[in-house]
């Protein structure tokens, strides 16, 4: 493995993301002579802490002299956090993402509220209990408590490596999701809110009416900023205004779809429309889906029907065995 040097004192750190399609993440790593910023981890998995021991040796950065700051919850960029920071070391990640992260209490209301969504979204049961034992944004997350977590509001900045860094709060991807902003270089650490050759995974999140529409409201504030270098949670960089019209348009595409799904056949289940939907993914149809990324489909699939049945273009119904059916409305 090698590190990537970006630009002055900041540095990409492969980590292997094995099984998963996402394949590696990027880990970033703002070198400094007091403390370093290492931003995002992922899974709490052995090969994910390899690469960062590693990376770190080379860059000869020692884990004692580094704080952590998270984009986000998501377990491919935090499960490792509470394991990797040594004790007088700080996490830094969005307040809200922090509640989510490493209160108890909301962790098991997720849990809840997956598991009702996706039985009233007409998942099946054997499918639903396949979604949460093998997939690793719960069997690789962070142990709750475990971590000295420092919760950052949006316009708070911190300073390292001669950059100095604001949280912008990009809520959508996960409610509390932060991008780093540095403006004298032009510099946007986007995590997974934009990236550049796969489109990020919006779902439902309790107590969020519309994680879609809070996405697409904090894509069209990000247009603001004059980037000069996006540096994305995974994969490549590219062109940050276009990517973000490009991403716009894909859910407006994926909104006509579900919609023209729903007129063709009134009355279908979540379950049932996403396997009607376009999905880029190694698979021959809908059934052949590996359990894991059917998991992020509805999901997804439950997004764009909350953002479309609260401007009113469809509405549901719960029949006799509480499953939700869909319809479009009469214009």
């Amino acid at each position: 493995m090698r590190t990537e040097e970006i630009c002055k004192n900041i540095y990409r750190i492969p980590v292997r993301l094995t099984g998963n399609p996402l394949k590696e993440l990027n880990s970033y790593l703002i070198k400094d002579s007091d403390r370093s910023l290492l931003i995002d981890t992922g899974f709490r998995r052995a090969e994910c802490r390899e690469d960062l021991l590693t990376g770190l040796k080379e860059l000869g950065v020692r884990l004692e002299d580094t704080d952590i700051f998270l984009t986000h919850l998501h377990s491919d960029h935090s499960g490792l956090a509470a394991e990797l920071i040594a004790p007088e070391g700080k996490i830094y990640i969005g307040k809200i993402d922090d509640e989510w992260l490493d209160n108890t209490e909301f962790i098991e209301a997720k849990r809840n509220h997956y598991l009702r969504s996706y039985r009233q979204g007409g998942t099946p049961a054997e499918t639903i209990d396949k979604m949460l034992v093998h997939n690793p944004a719960v069997t690789e997350a962070a142990v709750p408590g475990s971590g000295n977590y420092v919760p950052m509001h949006s316009g708070e900045k911190l300073k390292v490596g001669g950059y100095e860094l604001e949280c912008i709060w990009t809520p959508g991807h996960t409610p509390g999701h932060m991008c780093l902003w540095n403006e004298e270089y032009g510099i946007m650490f986007t995590g997974d809110h934009i990236l550049f050759d796969i489109t990020p995974n919006i779902t439902q999140w309790p107590g969020v009416e519309d994680s879609l529409g809070d996405y697409l409201d904090s894509l069209e504030m990000m247009k603001k900023y004059p980037v000069r270098l996006a540096l994305p949670g995974h994969r490549k960089t590219g062109d940050y205004i276009q990517r973000i019209s490009q991403l716009q348009e894909h859910h407006q595409r994926r909104l006509n779809e579900a919609l023209r799904v729903i007129k063709e056949t009134p009355g279908m289940s979540t379950y049932e429309i996403t396997g009607q939907l376009t999905w880029k993914i190694r698979a021959r149809n809908w059934e052949e889906f590996p359990d894991t990324q059917k998991f992020f489909a509805v999901g997804e699939c439950m997004a764009h029907l909350d953002y479309l049945q609260k401007r009113g273009q469809i509405s549901s119904e719960m029949d006799k065995d509480g499953i939700l059916r869909y319809t479009k409305r009469d214009s």
